[in-house]
């Protein structure tokens, strides 16, 4: 009988890119998505299963009969209109999918977590995969929830369950429908909608090479254990610095204080909550978050896994290369380039 996978989320952005590796080994292929979700982006003859996490008797019917399960299904925003349901998905939604999975006989499971829940208010040094963290070190709502789940996914692992978990840093690259922070920080530098930034450093990978690194966890990871999924670190002027050469878009010089960066989240939050409903221009855990050492170190997580991501810069290209084929960002700014000088055009005859 063939093996059948499950991937949860797998309509997202990491999901997709995952999904499409799978497909391309020729691996069976059934996508969990919430109801409402467009799939109309996956490959041609992928099974699509509706369900909401949130239900836990729709996840279990939802992931019954897998041998594998990727676990990424999670609102992966900083702002929700109602903070509840960080907990209700991340959280608790984690939880159905993990004992859903194992109940049904599944052989295993890789739960996708993420890196902003490895920082730590005082930390020395890059942080890798062995970093311990307390409930009280999780900046806000979401970083509570994802770190909530990674703890349930860990629990089950000591108690022998064949759970291991992936933590990717800032994915970036093509494809993200969703627009994710990383990706709304890239449209909105394009189109000119950064008028001051916030000094902060930040690890970035590229999405293809999360999706591949997954795959290696499912296949040779060892249960109990996190895999930190990381590329480069670099500081926002530096990204800004690399958007700026494949664009034209100037950095912007002013760098705003962190108590200004907090009072503008705490405004846009409010406004956000009480009459927009729309995701703020930033948020109260973005601007926390740059106060935190976000420098990776991945390197025995990638030796284990036999990944070694591609340049960052080559990410961005593609990234901007989508953003601008769908018409999410301007033109290229970029002078054109000057012809080469002739005879005819120096006036020589």
């Amino acid at each position: 009988m063939e093996a059948r996978t499950i991937v949860t989320g797998g309509a997202g952005f990491i999901g997709s890119h995952l999904v499409d590796q799978l497909v391309g080994r020729g691996e069976s292929v059934v996508v969990v998505e919430r109801p409402g979700a467009a799939v109309d982006h996956l490959p041609a003859g992928v099974e699509v299963v509706r369900a909401d996490i949130r239900d836990r008797q729709a996840t279990r019917r939802a992931v019954s009969g897998a041998n594998f399960v990727y676990h990424l299904a999670a609102n992966p925003n900083l702002w929700a209109r109602d903070r509840r349901d960080f907990d209700a998905v991340n959280h608790r939604g984690t939880v159905h999918v993990l004992e859903a999975a194992l109940e049904g006989g599944a052989e295993r499971v890789v739960h996708v977590s993420t890196e902003s829940i490895l920082t730590r208010a005082r930390s020395a040094g890059p942080i890798d995969e062995n970093v311990k963290i307390a409930l009280s070190d999780a900046v806000g709502p979401y970083c509570r929830s994802k770190l909530r789940a990674e703890n349930f996914a860990m629990e089950l692992a000591r108690a022998g369950q064949p759970v291991l978990i992936a933590n990717p840093t800032m994915p970036v690259g093509p494809g993200d429908r969703g627009v994710s922070p990383p990706t709304r920080l890239i449209r909105d530098f394009c189109n000119g909608g950064l008028p001051a930034r916030m000094d902060c450093t930040l690890n970035l990978i590229d999405v293809r090479d999360v999706a591949r690194g997954l795959i290696q966890a499912m296949d040779r990871g060892q249960p109990g254990r996190r895999y930190l999924l990381g590329g480069e670190n670099l500081t926002l002027v530096a990204l800004l610095g690399h958007l700026s050469r494949l664009t034209g878009v100037t950095v912007p010089r002013w760098s705003v204080p962190y108590p200004v960066g907090l009072a503008v989240a705490v405004l846009s939050e409010v406004w956000a909550d009480a009459i927009s409903g729309r995701p703020p221009k930033a948020t109260v855990t973005g601007v926390r978050l740059t106060r935190r050492r976000m420098e990776f170190d991945a390197r025995a997580s990638l030796e284990a896994l036999n990944l070694s991501p591609r340049p960052i810069t080559e990410s961005l290209i593609d990234a901007v290369a989508w953003l601008r084929a769908i018409q999410a960002i301007g033109p290229d700014r970029r002078p054109a380039p000057r012809a080469p000088a002739t005879a005819a055009s120096k006036g020589v005859t």
